[in-house]
């Protein structure tokens, strides 16, 4: 036998995955993709340091209070990825004791559940790079996490984009966890819109490793830079001192509709690392021969919110057959059209499937302030009934109308008890995403909006030193502080702001009537035309919308989507379930997708112990997906589990302990009134 053939085969290769001749072939070896720049990497021996925690542990993530930095105005790229992985890991898990962590999930507990007395570090290698273009404008962090367990005769990678916008240790907690756990390679990508802070009055950005630099030092190794002359930096500096640009918002570039094609490239990474590590040298003894493959490797799309969005988003655009399957929680997916499909539940239509992001955001943006105003602070409520958009004659009746309206706009009622509690949350995302669609540069300040850091007032404050130099760690989603610039008085935090228009303490009303406008292409308040510089405006953000639409079409693969029934920010009738159905009228009867609604489970894992009793964790569920993925993968023979609605038992209170009791498994053969079904183009969620 050929000596490179009798290598293959005592490396257990199959021998016609090489192909059939006797030499290298352009296919046969290993070859690093177009878009990737220079490679660095890490190996870390799961004592000291390690892939899940950054050394911290299962205890030292449960801790209150982040690692201190040797020197805090310079802290170390080691450092930084520390806390970075503390606060990432913190953003989407509760850790409380009370909510599970420790006894049902969290680094201690084992593939298969059991709970460990160890810190459950994962000893392995960690390679990052950027992709990009060459211009440095992209600059995409992908990286691939292989664990030291890693099983080359049974390979398997998980992808881990991150969730919100946070950078490349976002999925670190949810995907990335199960992966590592399960010996698979994971394959993360901050989908270009993580952990880009850019600051003007010192001219500073982020580097790949996340240290601080000049934006002329860095040139084109920062992670995000603003398109600006130096002439603009330096007049926007000046007129607006102490706001800051971040690349979601601000890279003019509307990063979300190339969400699949990073996560497609993230997967293409793991392969090269994995080929490059266990792959045979070719004859040349630099090269390496491909050995795992998609046709040996299974592949799971994964991740959450925006992460699992993208996942779906990647196997809708796999045209390689990177993907083998998708399990993925509470996906921020927009679905291309909410027509030629119905959604019902318990019989009955429901309203509001479909929608897209900034229309539910805006919407919401506009509501969800008085439902969270207080007796000291009604303005945002009495300025709505002002403007004809709610009644009521006290805040209790104006409230239960704002409530009324997003239950007739698509929110279910089980999102009522978090409505208060995501007023801010959906006002970040309404203003992020209105640049971001419109690909606005941080100066156009689109609809009187910028962001900064403020002080107790709401007054813009720059960042200290101090922040600048952490911020890589810190940034765990959006940073600063939404801020009115055309507030009476001055420019202040949006809850600060006093509309022009009426002259109210009304959370920047006038602000946020003008993005709806933005996404309804109409005056919010009259229903009239748009002037010609808002409508403008509003082609360009509509046009970015459309660039980010979901087909529903994910070519047979398997997949699993699960998703809370009380998630009040991607609520259940826009995104996954509306997602089911455009998924029937694109593939018909050939769909594998499966769909599992939790009861008693919103968004935001993290609010968990802070929230009333009757929300549970749905981290757990995200988990049960991925078994129940990869069992079926492994083997047909294992069925997925029909789509369902499964029943949670809510806690007595917030000191009571969530155990299993509370969160039942996802059942192999559900009880009729708990299971989903489609029927030709029509979905059926029974109550």
């Amino acid at each position: 036998m050929h000596i490179k053939k009798l290598a293959l085969a005592l490396a257990g290769v199959a021998l016609t995955a090489c192909g059939s001749n006797e030499h290298d072939t352009a296919e046969d070896l290993n070859q690093l993709p177009s878009y990737l720049g220079t490679i660095t990497s890490k190996t870390y021996d799961g004592t000291s340091d390690d892939l899940l925690t950054a050394g911290l542990g299962a205890t030292g993530l449960a801790a209150a209070t982040a690692p201190a930095y040797a020197d805090p105005l310079n802290p170390t790229p080691a450092e930084l990825r520390r806390n970075a992985i503390y606060s990432n890991y913190r953003a989407v898990l509760d850790i409380s004791a009370n909510s599970g962590y420790g006894t049902l999930y969290g680094p201690n507990v084992d593939a298969k559940g059991n709970v460990g007395s160890g810190q459950g570090m994962v000893a392995g290698s960690e390679y990052v790079a950027y992709s990009d273009d060459g211009t440095g404008n992209q600059n995409v962090t992908l990286m691939v996490q292989v664990p030291a367990t890693f099983d080359v005769n049974n390979p398997c990678i998980v992808t881990g984009t991150s969730s919100g916008s946070r950078g490349i240790y976002g999925a670190i907690g949810s995907a990335g966890e199960w992966g590592l756990k399960n010996n698979c390679a994971v394959a993360y990508a901050d989908k270009g819109s993580g952990t880009g802070l850019y600051t003007f009055e010192d001219d500073s950005v982020n580097l790949q490793n996340g240290v601080r630099a000049t934006r002329a030092s860095a040139a084109k190794n920062s992670i995000f830079t603003p398109a600006l002359s130096d002439a603009d930096r330096a007049a926007f500096a000046s007129s607006s001192p102490a706001r800051i640009a971040f690349k979601h918002a601000h890279s003019q570039q509307n990063p979300e509709k190339d969400w699949g094609k990073f996560t497609l490239q993230a997967v293409e990474f793991a392969f090269y690392v994995l080929n490059e590590k266990y792959g045979v040298l070719a004859k040349d003894n630099k090269s390496h021969i491909v050995r795992l493959t998609p046709k040996n490797t299974i592949t799971i799309a994964s991740s959450i919110s925006n992460g699992a969005g993208s996942a779906l988003l990647a196997a809708e655009q796999d045209t390689k057959g990177l993907i083998s399957g998708v399990a993925a929680t509470e996906p921020q997916v927009q679905p291309k059209t909410a027509t030629g499909y119905s959604v019902r539940q318990g019989g009955a239509s429901v309203t509001g499937q479909g929608k897209a992001l900034f229309d539910y955001s805006t919407y919401a943006a506009l509501y969800q302030p008085c439902i969270a105003s207080t007796a000291a602070a009604p303005g945002r409520c009495t300025a709505l009934v002002a403007k004809g958009l709610l009644t009521g004659t006290d805040l209790l009746s104006q409230q239960n109308d704002a409530k009324a309206r997003l239950k007739a706009y698509g929110w279910l009622a089980d999102s009522d008890i978090l409505q208060a509690a995501h007023a801010g949350t959906n006002i970040l995302v309404a203003v992020t995403y209105a640049n971001a669609y419109g690909k606005f540069s941080v100066t156009d300040k689109v609809c009187g909006f910028s962001f900064a850091p403020t002080d107790a007032t709401g007054t813009p404050l720059a960042f200290t030193a101090a922040q600048k130099a952490s911020s890589f760690s810190t940034q765990n989603g959006i940073v600063g502080s939404v801020v009115y610039e055309n507030s009476v008085g001055g420019a202040k935090a949006y809850n600060f702001g006093v509309s022009p228009s009426s002259s109210l303490a009304d959370q920047s009303l006038d602000g946020f009537l003008c993005l709806r406008s933005l996404a309804t292409g109409v005056d919010a308040v009259t229903g009239g035309p748009l002037s010609a510089t808002l409508a403008a405006q509003s082609a360009r953000v509509k046009a970015g919308m459309a660039e980010v639409a979901a087909t529903g079409n994910l070519h047979g693969k398997p997949a699993i989507i699960v998703q809370g029934r009380s998630d009040t920010l991607i609520p259940v009738n826009f995104a996954s379930r509306a997602y089911l159905g455009l998924n029937a009228s694109a593939e018909g009867g050939t769909s594998k997708l499966r769909y599992i609604e939790v009861t008693n489970a919103n968004h935001f894992d993290s609010f968990t112990n802070a929230l009333p009793a009757n929300i549970v964790p749905l981290h757990v569920y995200l988990f049960r997906a991925l078994d129940a993925m990869m069992a079926n993968l492994r083997s047909s023979a294992v069925a997925l589990p029909p789509s369902q609605v499964v029943r949670t038992v809510p806690r007595f209170d917030n000191t009571s302990l969530i155990t299993v009791a509370n969160v039942p498994p996802i059942a192999a053969a559900p009880v009729t009134g708990n299971t989903i079904t489609v029927s030709g183009t029509t979905v059926d969620v029974p109550n």
